[in-house]
C-alpha cells in the first residue's frame, strides 16, 4: 500500500494515528482487545457503525491490529453524541482511566459489560479518580438485551441489538 493509499483509507489513518471524526457517522468504540470486541466491530460494522478498538497496551494494541479496523491507545476526546462506548473488560487496570476519559466525551452511550449480580469494579475505580456519583450513573451496566448469552459472539450480538434498541427509543424486548 502506498503512502498516498495508506491516507485515504479511513481504518488506516486511524490505526496510524491520523484520526479525523467524520460527522454524522455512527461509530462503535470498543474498549480493550478481546474476544468479544472483535465481534462487536464486526458485527458492528454489518449495521453501519465506523469501529475503533481502544486498546492502551502496546503489545495488545499491536496483537489487535490484525481485526482490520483502528486501533488506537487512548479514548479519542472527539467522540460525539453518534459514538457508542462498549467496555469489554472490567477486569482490566486500566478501567477507571478509560470509563473516566470516555465520560469526559460527548459520547451517546456508555456501558461496561459484567455480571449484574455483582458491584461493578467501575464504581469504585472512578470514585477514586475523582468522577462524581451522576458522571459514574451515566455508565450501562449489564449492558445488552438479556438473551441468555454465554459465548463472545452471542454476548456481542445481544450488546448490539441493545445499543440499537436504545438509539431507536425502544425497549428491546417482545412486547410491542
Amino acid at each position: 500500500m502506498t503512502t498516498h493509499q495508506h491516507e485515504e483509507d479511513p481504518a488506516c489513518a486511524v490505526a496510524h494515528g491520523a484520526h479525523e471524526h467524520i460527522s454524522g457517522e455512527r461509530t462503535l468504540a470498543a474498549v480493550f482487545a478481546s474476544p468479544v470486541a472483535g465481534y462487536l466491530l464486526r458485527y458492528g460494522a454489518d449495521l453501519g457503525y465506523r469501529g475503533i478498538l481502544i486498546e492502551p497496551d502496546e503489545a495488545r494494541s499491536a496483537a489487535a491490529s490484525v481485526l482490520g479496523v483502528g486501533v488506537l491507545r487512548e479514548m479519542p476526546e472527539d467522540l460525539d453524541d453518534l459514538a457508542d462506548v462498549v467496555v469489554t473488560d472490567h477486569h482490566r487496570g486500566e478501567l477507571g482511566v478509560m470509563l473516566r476519559d470516555a465520560l469526559a466525551t460527548k459520547a451517546r452511550w456508555i456501558g461496561l459489560m459484567g455480571n449484574p449480580r455483582h458491584v461493578g469494579p467501575h464504581v469504585e475505580a472512578l470514585t477514586g479518580l475523582g468522577v462524581t456519583p451522576d458522571e459514574i450513573a451515566r455508565v450501562h451496566r449489564p449492558i445488552g438485551l438479556n438473551i441468555g448469552s454465554r459465548t463472545p459472539p452471542e454476548i456481542a450480538i445481544a450488546t448490539l441489538a441493545g445499543l440499537l434498541a436504545d438509539r431507536n427509543g425502544r425497549s428491546g424486548g417482545f412486547e410491542f
